[in-house]
């Protein structure tokens, strides 16, 4: 039996069609992958199967088949022998919804009620709640009875190993353990259906195999239906039974995983890495410690007596799974966070300057020689892309000027080319994802920083994308005498790009790794000690 139906559904923004004519169906039990490089309409597709107001085609129709009771208004997969419900006993009803016919219709919100979806960067908690909270939220939502709710969360915090996360309020926790709660919900929700976008796009290799195997888990392995949209063919070609290619909105391929998965790979370029000659030291950590403490916690270690130095034109990877400490370092090397204790020094011509002292002569320098790019960026979101690198940042420039030095920080970054005079005057609403993200890290690098720090550049990254990405930042440590600081879960970026790798654990750096000697397994092993 059919669960969904799509009918040639489309979709524009701004003129631009971002859907054309899509097509397909999904069978009961059935895992569908939906593949692409960033821009080609998957998260469109996603939000236009879950309902979202604004992503309703232009063309084209959505269809759930379900068994719905007309009483309390609950959902069900369809069966071919429509049975009573089982929260209130009356005779449940087979029908066909067209979600977008009447999207605010009792069986329309009904079907959208029990469909789970998991965003991209965009963890949907209660943040002041706990994550046993959390998921207790989405067993009442279920209709769980509030008697047996308590033990049913229990055992899902134990899933997603998050018992030591038991009592921390859910905005203080890591991008991973994050995912992990909002997993947990999707779960405890018990949906017909489970969308995810990039689900295990930016987090380190122990918890994206945490997230991956949870997922064949508790969907595939139990039949029960979901649509994931992602760049990681790998992880397509483990949890999906079939994949969608799309390409510019239109769906190019619809095959069996492995055979999609195959020839997706076959377009992504070998990388060549561009070397460079490494200087002197221009950045050292000297003993840094952030420690934080809290009454029912008590002392956190984020960061642990970290020492380590930079050198010049080197690029430099800081990697380990999320709640090891990176991005709290990654604030500190910027001047953002102050540490507990120790320091952290930046090289300006022939005179060192610590960043960790107020004034000019510290967190000042830092900010106007270091560009970051944290994992959890943002845009101005009512300016248009030239703006977003110009005068939204402080970077007065003339008209001509910061238009031709915008084009060539694009190209930088990996945008096509082609399309670069169009998105200058977007919004960043108007773009992907995967979009935004290369306009976030061109907004780092058109101010020309002598060190760059880049926390997770290519989470949402397809895999042609990231190479051109690796190729645009080992070209600007060589052009523009660029330093880079990385840190990243991302294994392939990681061994594109970086000259040297300290691996984080528990606040602390462990050791010192070879970036072309590192495999996902071999890391995988290692964070999981």
């Amino acid at each position: 039996m059919l669960l969904l139906e799509v009918h040639k559904v489309s979709k524009q923004f701004d003129g631009i069609k971002v859907l054309d004519g899509i097509s397909f169906s999904l069978k009961l039990g059935e895992s569908l992958g939906i593949l692409g490089k960033s821009g080609a309409g998957k998260s469109v597709l996603i939000h236009m199967l879950r309902g979202m107001r604004g992503y309703e085609p232009d063309e084209g129709k959505v269809i759930y088949r379900v068994d719905y009771c007309p009483s309390c208004l609950w959902v069900e997969p369809p069966s071919f022998n429509v049975g009573q419900c089982p929260h209130c006993n009356a005779i449940m009803e087979h029908r066909t919804v067209d979600l977008w016919d009447d999207v605010d219709s009792e069986v329309s919100k009904a079907v959208k009620a029990r469909i789970a979806i998991m965003f991209q960067r965009t963890f949907a908690l209660y943040g002041n709640l706990t994550p046993i909270e959390n998921i207790m939220e989405a067993l009442r939502r279920a209709r769980v009875k509030e008697d047996a709710a308590p033990k049913l969360a229990i055992e899902y915090v134990k899933l997603t190993n998050l018992v030591h996360r038991l009592l921390h309020p859910a905005e203080n926790l890591s991008g991973g353990e994050k995912q992990r709660v909002v997993l947990a919900r999707q779960i405890a929700a018990n949906p017909i259906l489970l969308l995810a976008d990039e689900p295990t796009g930016t987090l380190d290799p122990y918890n994206a195999n945490l997230i991956s195997n949870l997922l064949a888990h508790e969907f595939k392995e139990k039949k029960k239906c979901m649509i994931i949209a992602s760049h990681i063919p790998s992880l397509l070609e483990r949890l999906c039974d079939r994949v969608l290619w799309l390409e510019k909105g239109r769906i190019v391929m619809d095959s069996a995983s492995r055979e999609v998965v195959s020839a997706f790979l076959g377009e992504v370029k070998e990388f060549v890495r561009e070397e460079a000659s490494v200087g002197q030291e221009v950045l050292r950590a000297i003993d840094v410690s952030k420690y934080y403490y809290s009454i029912d916690r008590g002392l956190t270690k984020a960061v642990d007596r970290v020492t380590f130095e930079v050198k010049d034109k080197e690029i430099f990877g800081i990697i380990g799974k999320s709640g090891a400490g990176k991005t709290t370092l990654s604030r500190i090397i910027c001047g953002l966070t102050q540490p507990s204790s120790g320091k952290v020094e930046i090289k300006i011509g022939n005179k060192w300057y610590d960043i960790t002292a107020p004034g000019y002569e510290g967190r000042a320098i830092a900010l106007s020689n270091i560009g970051l790019l944290h994992q959890e960026y943002s845009l101005f979101p009512h300016r248009t892309v030239l703006e977003n690198l110009s005068t939204s940042i402080g970077l007065e420039l003339p008209e001509e000027l910061a238009r031709m030095k915008a084009i060539y920080t694009l190209k930088s970054v990996g945008i096509d080319p082609t399309v670069i005079d169009g998105i200058l005057e977007k919004y960043p609403d108007e773009l992907s994802e995967g979009e935004r993200h290369r306009i976030a890290l061109a907004q780092v690098l058109i101010r020309e920083p002598k060190i760059v720090v880049l926390d997770e550049p290519s989470g949402t990254m397809d895999a042609v994308t990231k190479v051109e990405v690796a190729k645009s930042i080992t070209m600007s440590r060589s052009w523009l005498d660029e330093t880079f600081i990385i840190v990243s879960h991302d294994i392939d970026f990681v061994r594109f790009t970086c000259d040297r790798v300290a691996l984080m654990k528990n606040g602390r750096i462990a050791g010192y790794l070879d970036p072309r000697k590192i495999s996902w397994e071999m890391l995988a092993a290692e964070l999981s000690d």
